[in-house]
């Protein structure tokens, strides 16, 4: 089998003319994997009368292929037929360290030996550490005010780009704070309220100062959001995410939502406004498209909130915690492309539930006991375990681990749209390992999915005809190689039958 598309070599002792040259080396698809080996049309009786019997019990949200996975180790996933795909799905950016790592099944055991849950009406050993780390590796790696190491003098040490507001604690102030939820529509929904009380506690005309009492009848009650972003799927979460497909279903929804467009700078002026309390973004786009923010656009929206004084709400439940070879996707921008509260999960405990909401202390001090809860949120079990996923991603050598092979996929895909101009509208888009490739068609997308399924490769759409990337964050490059090799191969199969052949 071919490793990956390579160049013709020449022999060094015969002549060629130019144009013969110019063939030899133009790049070829990889066509070791013409004939599918993973056929799921007809699955074996035992794994269609298991499927009937769940089918008969489970609401039908999803439309899933007819197979059933049963384990996985790294990057990869088997089903009950013994039938093993390379996962470039990653659990939808969910896997950082891969399938069954042996150190997260570890603590898991032994902290189910200790404890599971407790509530957060006591302190458990695990939350604490957590937000400690996810603190401080903000500070070290970028984010949230603090520059990174790119954007800060030699030597010098981590200091935000404005001092932190004072607190009434006799606890020194780290600067931000961390509240965890289950979930990344819950992290969400927890920013999405703390900007309502902020919208509550500032007025338009003084944002700097909090009054006295919070005032109730407050017409600073907007949150901005952006059209292609996703932000989830209960009901605040869902009155920011503007696609139609989610929100028709489940209309009226939570009023006072303002639409926006992503890396629009002009329409910032009318769509923020002195009403607006705050403003929820994803750097990425994920489920919209591979969409990303630019730093002007980043740069602009931080400069129009703090003209009005509204919250800026970064969404990283997709693109943060290392998927871009940074820390956070914003921490390797200037500090003035920075938010107030940046939301966190899928990555953050492996496959463990959980969620985060990050804040600057400035958010945090308006938010008083009672105003906000969880009941699984916080557990030691998640927290454990997230602690030691965040130990891994901010190890010195793994973000730049993930820089390399992200640069190893892009250049595969980068060569997709010479090799399939029929087929691909565009070059990849996206960093790190969240890349999307663009298609000319819906329907092409949707046919490359299954077309690769059936070859052992589990990849995703999102937005419109684009075919997104988010494998595990260790993600080897033989199985980068392996990934473009049957992404080719299934685009010549694609290009044939768009060709009638």
């Amino acid at each position: 089998m071919l490793a990956r598309t390579a160049l013709k070599r020449l022999p060094a002792a015969r002549c060629f003319s130019s144009s013969a040259v110019a063939l030899s080396t133009v790049p070829k698809a990889n066509t070791d994997y013409l004939k599918p080996t993973h056929l799921d049309d007809a699955p074996p009786q035992a794994v269609s009368d298991r499927l009937a019997r769940y089918a008969s019990v489970t609401l039908a949200t999803y439309a899933r292929p007819p197979f059933i996975l049963s384990h996985g180790k790294r990057c990869s996933v088997f089903d009950t037929q013994g039938r093993e795909y390379l996962d470039f799905s990653g659990g939808i950016a969910v896997n950082a360290l891969g399938h069954a790592d042996d150190e997260v099944a570890k603590i898991v055991a032994d902290q189910s030996t200790l404890l599971v849950h407790n509530s957060n009406l006591w302190h458990n050993e695990w939350a604490g550490e957590l937000a400690l780390l996810l603190v401080d590796s903000t500070k070290d790696l970028g984010g949230m005010g603090f520059p990174s190491a790119a954007h800060r003098p030699a030597g010098a040490t981590p200091e935000p780009e404005q001092a932190a507001a004072s607190s009434s604690s006799a606890v020194p102030s780290s600067g931000l704070k961390v509240f965890f939820s289950n979930s990344g529509t819950e992290a969400n929904e927890g920013a999405l309220k703390f900007a309502r009380k902020w919208g509550k506690l500032f007025s338009p005309e003084n944002p700097s100062t909090p009054s006295k009492t919070p005032d109730m009848n407050s017409t600073k009650t907007e949150i901005v959001s952006f059209r292609d972003g996703f932000h989830g799927r209960s009901m605040g979460a869902l009155s920011a995410t503007w696609q139609s497909k989610y929100q028709a279903p489940f209309a009226p929804l939570v009023p006072d939502f303002v639409p926006a467009t992503l890396n629009d700078i002009e329409g910032l002026q009318t769509a923020i406004t002195e009403k607006t309390c705050g403003v929820i973004v994803e750097p990425i786009q994920g489920e919209g498209g591979i969409l990303e923010a630019s730093e002007d656009f980043l740069r602009a929206l931080r400069k129009r909130c703090d003209e009005v004084g509204a919250l800026l709400i970064f969404d990283e439940i997709q693109c943060g915690l290392g998927r871009t070879g940074a820390f956070w996707a914003h921490g390797s921008l200037p500090v003035d492309c920075h938010p107030d509260i940046v939301t966190m999960a899928k990555p953050l405990a492996n496959g463990i539930p959980i969620g985060a909401i990050l804040m600057k202390d400035r958010v945090a001090s308006l938010i008083k006991i009672g105003d906000h809860g969880t009941t699984f949120g916080g557990a030691p079990l998640q927290t454990r375990v997230g602690h030691h996923v965040v130990s891994r991603i901010v190890e010195p050598s793994f973000l730049p681990t993930v820089v390399a092979r992200s640069e190893s996929l892009k250049a595969r895909l980068e060569a997709l749209p010479s090799l399939f101009p029929r087929l691909i509208s565009g070059p990849p888009r996206g960093r790190g390992l969240i890349l999307g490739i663009p298609f000319a068609r819906d329907d092409y997308a949707s046919r490359i999915l299954k077309l690769a399924r059936e070859r052992g490769l589990l990849i995703l759409s999102c937005g419109k005809a684009t075919i997104r990337f988010v494998p595990s964050l260790i993600v080897t490059e033989k199985e980068i190689e392996k990934c473009v090799d049957i992404l080719e191969s299934c685009l010549v199969v694609l290009n044939r039958e768009a060709e009638g052949l």
